[in-house]
Formats: C-alpha cells, structure tokens, sequence
C-alpha cells in the first residue's frame, strides 16, 4: 500500500530504530508512548485490520505474538507483567490501518 505508514517503514522509505526485524515482521518504539515501554509490532504484509485477516495469517499472528513476548523478556518487563492489545477499527482506537499489536509495561497498567 503506497501511503501506508508501516508499509513505508518496512519499504525503509521512512527510518526507524527498530527493536526488532525478521523476514515477516519488525517492531519498533511508538511515537507516542502510553506505558515506559511501549512496541510496536507489524507485520510486513499489509492487512487493514484484525478483520482482514484469513486463515493462511494464522501463523503470522502467532509470530507476532511469540515476539511480543521475546521483546517483554529482552526489555525485562515479563516477570512483572506486560499487555499486548490488537485495536480494530477507529471506535477501538486504531489509528494506523495496518494490522499492528501494541505491546506496553514498565508500570502498572
């Protein structure tokens, strides 16, 4: 998708300091955090919304999710505790469309 915002920081027309990056996803710090540590999660396919997705995307959920968790490890939140939302649609709050999860701790939440 050619004005898609995650779309053009896995095309790195647009630079980000990512936490981490595969073959089918990366993640990277949120521009406005809501929590000390706050990542997001994308997928390097483009799908609109957690309605978009199909069951050959089974897998990609499960990785990003796996990797919510690596991430919660490496930045030493797992143990207190962490959350991991998925927004779909305006009214839940998504802002970007484009299939992400937020991945937040550092503090009570």
């Amino acid at each position: 998708m050619k004005s898609c915002l995650f779309c053009k920081i896995a095309n790195k027309q647009i630079s980000s300091r990512l936490e981490y990056e595969d073959e089918k996803i990366f993640a990277f710090d949120d521009i406005n955090p809501k929590a000390p540590v706050h990542i997001l999660l994308v997928p390097k396919v483009h799908i609109n919304s957690l309605n978009e997705i199909k069951e050959k995307d089974k897998d990609l959920l499960g990785h990003l999710i796996y990797q919510a968790k690596i991430l919660a490890q490496k930045k030493d939140i797992a143990d207190k505790g962490y959350r991991i939302i998925i927004n779909c649609g305006k009214y839940a709050g998504q802002e970007v469309d484009h299939l992400h999860v937020h991945l937040l701790g550092g503090k009570p939440l």
